[in-house]
């Protein structure tokens, strides 16, 4: 029997303690809480504290933050210790490697043609100290617009950037599509955010079933990278 490859699922932008319990019954892998005050899915770094604590073992919750102060940052990480980083606004890879922790890279990729002029290589060189290089689609406020952005653009087997170990396929993603975008880019893991929701913040527990259900129709799709 051939071996598949199990893309991991992180559900971001949660809010509400039923949303977390559904994502976690669903097989979400891990779990984004935005400590981005001008995102509609913000929530405080106590706040993120408090639903991380419903967690089981091996689901990761994930903080994202966007040009955030070192004190910022700080905080975050004692309201949830375990916590992985990610990075979503401007910051250099110095400001990364600061917090002393693993972390996400977001790569904001143009939609429509001018994706294509996104040196996606040089992008995952300079962030080499990273866990994953997350892609996003550029939109304004930083992530969660609904956009994808042109999933043929890259060289998705380059060795620098390692498709099925390194990168987090996210932008527009839908229990529609996903399984395409698997398919074609064949990333380790795919972020859903607005994707699943009912409104901004708020989850759909339907949706998200769906979504994780056609992750896996992928994943039989998709064989190891040997």
């Amino acid at each position: 029997m051939t071996p598949h490859h199990r893309t991991r699922i992180k559900i971001c932008g949660l809010t509400r303690e039923a949303d977390v319990d559904t994502a976690v019954r669903a097989g979400a892998d891990a779990i984004g809480f935005v400590l981005y005050a001008q995102s509609p899915r913000h929530v405080t770094a106590q706040r993120a504290g408090e639903l991380a604590r419903r967690l089981p073992p091996f689901v990761t919750p994930v903080l994202l933050f966007v040009n955030a102060t070192p004190d910022q940052i700080r905080q975050g990480c004692d309201a949830v210790p375990q916590a992985l980083l990610q990075f979503h606004g401007d910051e250099t890879p110095a400001e990364c490697q600061a917090a002393g922790r693993p972390y996400l890279r977001a790569a904001r990729i143009p939609t429509g043609p001018a994706g294509a002029g996104f040196d996606l290589l040089k992008y995952a060189s300079d962030h080499s100290a990273a866990q994953a290089i997350l892609l996003d689609a550029l939109v304004e406020g930083y992530g969660g617009g609904g956009q994808s952005f042109d999933w043929t653009a890259f060289p998705w087997s380059h060795p620098l950037l390692n498709a099925s170990s390194r990168l987090v396929l996210s932008g527009g993603l839908t229990p529609a599509n996903v399984t395409d975008g698997i398919t074609r880019v064949r990333p380790w893991a795919v972020d859903v955010s607005s994707g699943v929701e009912a409104a901004k913040g708020i989850k759909d527990p339907d949706k998200m079933l769906a979504f994780v259900a056609a992750v896996r129709a992928a994943d039989a799709q998709t064989p190891c990278p040997t």
